[in-house]
């Protein structure tokens, strides 16, 4: 996958930066590029006598950052395939595109990007005298939130439809500041991007985009040019910007690997994606975290789970010292807390937090279909499709889960009973799938009014509710909806008994719960209570033997 990074805007199969001055020869050395970072008062996207270069600002070509200087420019070296891009500054924003995708990059490909059944980025022409990016202030409040989508995953237009009620809809209106999908935007048909981008264009936010593995080209000869059609509509796979008080870096950790053998028959070739990023990368991040203050917030945003990733060792580096940063990644179509450890080679004096982030797309949009038509499309580990908001304010963050088409307060699955007799109390156990629960959070069930409140076991096991609805909506002949998958374990399910002596009647099991970040959330269910079963009378013995 393509590791380079240009900006720009592609437009009718011309790149619309903010490009000044003559076109230089084109050389398929080498070559130095050149440019500026100013405010564009006029907003027409190019640099006119009069506006402001901007300096201490930060530049790259996907390995190298510098920032300009005092008149806003700055120099970088370029070859035949690099993208170019600013990293926004606090305070200020890019231009966007009509869809609402921040255009922080320019393309440098003077031939283009080679054929493919999608395609990828149209010729560029030689290298323009001054690559120029525009910039516009903008109030960024130390205290602001931003929407997180995993994996929304349509195979068609009939999936981007079930996104657009399933989600979109009740987010119209969003005080985020801008919104992040962490890659599979799509399911492999990557002539679907616009329509896709269209849709969440709606909430009227800015849109940042993270490649995954079902965004990819396929047949691609290596992984360098496996992200052509990714740039040609959201610029580079890899790329960072500020935000407030806080730091951003969106990564490319899906590497596609074609085998050598392959590549020396005219037979078709099959490659296959792993979870990395490249020595290339790894130094964009290593340049781009050196200008970053040891205090400040830092979020990596990724496709595939960090503990996934081949040479996240080299990450681990780079980050393990800083006390503020957290990453986020999609992929597995669960819900998660991790937090990573010496045993996974981390270094730091604290273990790192990472979020597996609840998906869109469920389990692949399967399962029964609602009332809409939409499927349910519950996750394996028993928590519901939808997506987080994460709150910042300064160094400190805050996760909210949102069960798609759900209330807020929709944060808990509560498996009991219906009834029970009163005799089987004691012996009857209650489940709590606590979907935002982690290890650190505090799980405490009360039955009743005057009831005390117990604490509540944490297991690693499946969730016997998703377990049973799985196996009964499989098990339907005929039907014209996706099996949903086989049960995982869930890494937030609670477990207890209700207590003995409960008196025959109808109660409120109530369960609570205290989340790592101090969020409390409580909800109940009602179990009706039987008289116990009379005692079986046992047949008499006695009598006289003939």
């Amino acid at each position: 996958m393509s590791r380079s990074f240009l900006t720009g805007i592609v437009l009718g199969g011309l790149l619309l930066g903010s490009l000044s001055g003559t076109i230089q020869a084109e050389s398929k050395t080498e070559q130095t590029a050149t440019g500026y970072v100013f405010q564009d008062t006029n907003q027409n996207r190019k640099r006119d006598p009069g506006e402001q270069g901007l300096a201490c600002v930060r530049v790259s070509n996907g390995r190298e950052v510098v920032c300009t200087d005092q008149s806003g420019k700055y120099e970088l070296p370029v070859t035949d395939d690099t993208i170019l891009f600013v990293i926004k500054p606090q305070g200020w924003r890019t231009p966007l595109s009509k869809n609402l995708t921040p255009e922080f990059y320019y393309i440098h490909k003077p031939a283009g990007s080679p054929q493919s059944k999608y395609p990828g980025v149209k010729p560029t022409g030689p290298l323009p005298a001054s690559v120029d990016f525009p910039l516009y202030p903008q109030k960024e409040p130390e205290q602001f939130r931003a929407i997180f989508f995993g994996d929304p995953q349509p195979r068609d237009q009939k999936e981007i439809d079930y996104i657009a009620h399933d989600i979109i809809e009740e987010l119209v209106g969003t005080d985020a500041s801008f919104g992040v999908t962490l890659g599979d935007i799509l399911f492999d048909d990557l002539s679907l991007f616009e329509s896709q981008a269209r849709g969440i264009a709606l909430l009227g936010i800015p849109w940042y985009n993270v490649i995954g593995n079902h965004d990819i080209n396929y047949d691609a000869p290596n992984d360098k040019l496996s992200d052509e059609t990714f740039e040609r509509a959201f610029g580079p796979a890899y790329y960072s910007f500020d935000y407030g008080q806080v730091h951003f870096i969106v990564l490319d950790d899906i590497e596609w690997i074609v085998p050598e053998e392959n590549k020396k028959t005219k037979k078709e070739k099959k490659g296959h994606y792993q979870g990395g990023l490249g020595k290339e990368q790894i130094e964009f991040v290593k340049n781009d975290l050196q200008q970053i203050p040891a205090d400040q917030l830092v979020v990596l945003m990724m496709h595939i789970p960090l503990v996934g990733v081949e040479d996240r060792q080299d990450l681990y580096r780079l980050i393990e010292k800083r006390p503020f940063c957290m990453s986020i990644s999609g992929h597995t179509h669960h819900h998660e807390h991790r937090f990573i450890t010496k045993e996974d080679g981390w270094r730091g004096p604290k273990p790192h937090h990472h979020i597996i982030n609840v998906t869109v797309s469920g389990s692949w949009w399967s399962g029964s279909p609602d009332e809409r038509g939409i499927p349910h499309t519950m996750m394996a580990d028993g928590a519901p499709n939808g997506y987080s908001i994460i709150s910042f304010d300064g160094t400190e963050y805050d996760l909210d889960f949102r069960a798609a088409g759900r209330a807020a307060s929709y944060q808990m699955n509560i498996l009991a009973p219906e009834e029970v007799t009163a005799d089987q109390t004691s012996e009857i156990e209650i489940f709590a799938n606590i979907f935002n629960g982690s290890e650190r959070s505090k799980v405490e069930m009360q039955v009743g009014e005057s009831g005390s409140w117990t604490v509540m076991e944490k297991i690693d096991d499946i969730d016997p509710s998703f377990n049973k609805l799985s196996e009964t909506e499989n098990a339907v002949e005929g039907k014209k909806y996706r099996n949903l998958p086989k049960a995982k374990k869930s890494t937030h399910l609670w477990r207890t008994k209700l207590p003995a002596g409960l008196k025959p009647g109808t109660h409120l099991i109530r369960i609570r719960t205290v989340e790592m970040d101090g969020d409390k959330h409580q909800s109940g269910r009602v179990i009706r209570v039987l008289p116990a079963k009379p005692a079986e009378k046992t047949a008499s013995t006695s009598g006289t033997e003939k």
